[in-house]
Order: C-alpha cells, then structure tokens, then sequence
C-alpha cells in the first residue's frame, strides 16, 4: 500500500461533498475517484474536488483497481447493495450510518466482507471526535462510576414545504429513527452495551416516515436509556450520562459536541474539546490505521456493535409500527 491512502466516494450528495472536504484536510489521504449514476454529476463532482477519474456506475469504480477504499454516501436504502458490489471486488469499504435498513442487511454486509476478507466499517463519525474520545476515557477512569442512565435525543423540524426531503421519503429510508435516532442509540450502546428489552411509542405521518419516536431501552443489571429522535419536532439534542458517582453532559448538538461537562463531588469540570477543520475527516485516521495493520475490523467502531445497534433500531421500528420498502423487516 502507498504512503497515500487512495480513496473512491460512491454517490456525489451533500455528505459525499463534506466527506470530500475532510478527506482534503487529512494529509495521508487522496481521493482519486467518485462514481455516480451520472456522468454529469460524476464530472460536476471530480470538477469541485479535482477528482482526477469520474465514472457513471458504481460498478465502474468497483473495477477501479487504483482505489484502496471507497466510502459509500448513497441513501441508506442502497446500501447493501452498493457496499456488497465493492466488498465482491475487493475494495474496503467504510459505509455511511445507517448503516442499512435493518439488521438482516447489515448482517448481509458484515458476513459477505468477513469471507472475502475485506475491511469494513460503518462511518460512525462522533465515535472518533475530541468528545467522544475523552467521553471513552472518562469512562474507562470511572469519573462517574458505574453509568446508570443514558438520556439523548436529537431532533428538528422539517419545514412544511420540504416534502421532497429524503428525511421525509420512504423509499429512502427516511424518518427520524434512523438518520437521527442512530445517534442515541449507539451512545446507549457505547455507555451501557446492547439492551434485553425495549420499549417505544412514536408517530408515522402522512408521507410514511417517522416524524417523532421515543424508546425506553432496559440493560441487564437495571441501568436505563431514554433515546429520542424526530423530523417534524424540535428537540433539544443533548445528551446526559448518569452514573452513580457523578454525570458526564453533552450539549447540542449531541452527535458532535464541541464540549463536555463533568459533574461530580469534587465539582463542575468544562472540557472544552472544538472539532477542527471539516468533522468527517476524524474517522478516516482509523480507517487508515485498519489498512496499514491489516486489520478487517476497527475495535471502535466494531462492526458487531453496528450490527447490535440495528437490531436495537429494528425493535423500536418493530414497537412504532414501522414499514420501510425494500427493508427485510417485517
């Protein structure tokens, strides 16, 4: 493998865009291609970013046998598919969260890159920002003790024109739970493990989305998360960590806070931890240190943990009442 980890970007949308910005601030990375189903969006694309091969398929960019790893930015109701024709030519890949509509076809995925051998992981970039990487170690100090509440919400309102939004398209996999409700559900995850029972209320609108979801998830040994997430209510999109010697506090936006609080006997600690330069371009550091070592799996963001944390969002789906196309759930 070269000094210069060669990358491909499959899909030309806004998060393709930011992806592209932060890949250009990370000095050991190159992105040499960009597919989309497009030629004219491919060029449009590899213009503003000096892309230097534009393809018009993504099969195309698969047969690219100058791209070390291709991060895939299509909507969440392509994924398996798409990443499945990279991981069957070889090509690592790092997918964008959700990582796919249920936990079936994330089972697809994870089960098809670890027989062909193949890196894989889900681009869960608050897992690798300054807070979240001091919020592990908080953690592993035992700062607050043993967590025993995870409350997080994230959430907005869509205006009443945007009824084209892909937040708002089933056939996207639009809604709330798993473009937004990822975020709290995998901080529980991170704080508290994967939950043996759930429970969760929410509403379905008119275009067939989620607007508004809210789950109680119950861990062994009693600790509780409290997730929220909607496209048609605002919400706070904080997060709060209770544990029994004190409370670690992340402020808006909860998915890529700039800060934390700790709160504990000994008093009130502000830590302040500000994202610099383009926020995405902090996971690419582990994607590369995977592929220099080897390595199929990251162990930070592993992808039996991707896995458990769709199943935990298929059981709310499930308790909701809700149908997306082309989601093995039913």
């Amino acid at each position: 493998m070269t000094d210069r980890i060669r990358w491909g970007i499959a899909a030309t949308g806004g998060i393709a865009a930011s992806f592209a910005e932060g890949l250009a601030q990370t000095p050991d990375a190159e992105l040499v291609a960009v597919a989309s189903r497009s030629q004219e969006r491919a060029d449009a694309f590899g213009d503003r970013f000096a892309v230097p091969r534009r393809h018009s398929s993504y099969a195309a960019l698969a047969d690219d046998d100058g791209v070390d790893v291709v991060y895939v930015a299509s909507p969440q109701s392509r994924h398996v598919d798409d990443v499945l024709l990279f991981l069957d030519a070889g090509r690592a890949v790092l997918c964008e969260k959700p990582f796919a509509l249920d936990r079936a076809q994330a089972t697809r995925m994870v089960e098809a890159a670890r027989a062909r051998d193949v890196f894989l992981m889900e681009a869960m970039w608050s897992r690798f920002l300054p807070a979240y990487v001091r919020l592990r170690e908080l953690l592993a100090e035992g700062r607050i003790g043993e967590p025993r509440l995870v409350e997080a919400d994230f959430g907005f309102r869509l205006p009443d024109e945007a009824t084209g939004h892909r937040l708002l398209d089933p056939d996207l996999g639009g809604g709330g739970l798993l473009d937004l409700g990822v975020y709290p559900v995998q901080l529980c995850s991170l704080v508290l493990g994967v939950p043996d029972r759930v429970g969760a209320v929410g509403h379905v609108g008119p275009s067939g989305v989620d607007e508004q979801v809210a789950a109680v998830l119950g861990h062994p040994g009693g600790a509780v998360g409290v997730v929220k997430a909607a496209v048609r209510t605002p919400m706070a999109s904080t997060a709060r960590i209770a544990g029994t010697e004190g409370v670690v506090e992340l402020p808006a936006m909860m998915h890529c806070p700039g800060a934390l609080r700790v709160v504990s006997a000994s008093g009130i600690e502000d830590l302040d931890l500000p994202i610099e330069g383009q926020g995405l371009r902090y996971q690419v550091p582990e994607v590369h240190r995977c592929l220099r070592e080897g390595r199929r799996e990251s162990d930070v963001m592993a992808l039996d943990e991707t896995l458990s944390t769709m199943g935990t969002l298929d059981r709310i789906r499930t308790e909701v009442g809700i149908h997306l196309p082309g989601s093995d759930l039913v």
